[in-house]
C-alpha cells in the first residue's frame, strides 16, 4: 500500500499546481510581448518611411518649381542638390537629388525636372529589409524663359 499513498500524494500536489493561477498573466504576457513589440516597431518604421517620402516629395516639388519660376536664381544649388536637400527637413544627402533641364520642353516632355532617390533600411529583427523611396517632379517654365542649364 505504500505506493498507493505516494500516487495519491503526487496527484493532490499536481491538482494544487494546476489550480494555482497566480502566474498565468505573466506567462501570457511573455508569450504575447514579442508579437506586440514587432507590430509596434513595424508601425513606427512605416510611419518614418512615410514621413521621409513626404519630405522627398515636398523637396523635389519645391526645387522644380524654383527652377521653372526663377530661372537662374537657384541653378547652382539645384545642380549639386543642396537646395532641395535643405528644403526636405530630413537628413537626406544632397547627392540623392538630381536636376534635369528639358530644353525640348514645348515639343517633348515637361520642363524643369528634379528627382530624388533614397534607400532606407527597415529595422526588423531576424531579417534585412530595405526600401528605396523615390520622388520626381516636373514643372514647365514660364513662356518667356527656359529651364536653367548651368
Amino acid at each position: 500500500m505504500p505506493s498507493f499513498h505516494l500516487i495519491r500524494q503526487f496527484s493532490s500536489r499536481l491538482c494544487a499546481v494546476t489550480e494555482d493561477r497566480r502566474g498565468s498573466a505573466a506567462i501570457q504576457l511573455a508569450l504575447a510581448m514579442p508579437a506586440l513589440c514587432l507590430f509596434l516597431f513595424g508601425i513606427i518604421g512605416v510611419g518614418y518611411a512615410l514621413w521621409l517620402q513626404n519630405a522627398l516629395d515636398y523637396a523635389v516639388a519645391t526645387a522644380a518649381r524654383c527652377a521653372s519660376l526663377n530661372g537662374t536664381a537657384c541653378t547652382g544649388k539645384l545642380l549639386d542638390g543642396t537646395y532641395a536637400a535643405s528644403l526636405s527637413g530630413a537628413t537626406i544627402a544632397a547627392s540623392a537629388f538630381s536636376y534635369t533641364p528639358n530644353l525640348l520642353y514645348p515639343t517633348v516632355g515637361c520642363g524643369c525636372q528634379v528627382s530624388a532617390s533614397r534607400t532606407m533600411s527597415l529595422d526588423v529583427p531576424w531579417t534585412n529589409l530595405s526600401v528605396t523611396l523615390t520622388s520626381q517632379a516636373c514643372f514647365p517654365p514660364k513662356p518667356t524663359t527656359t529651364c536653367p542649364v548651368t
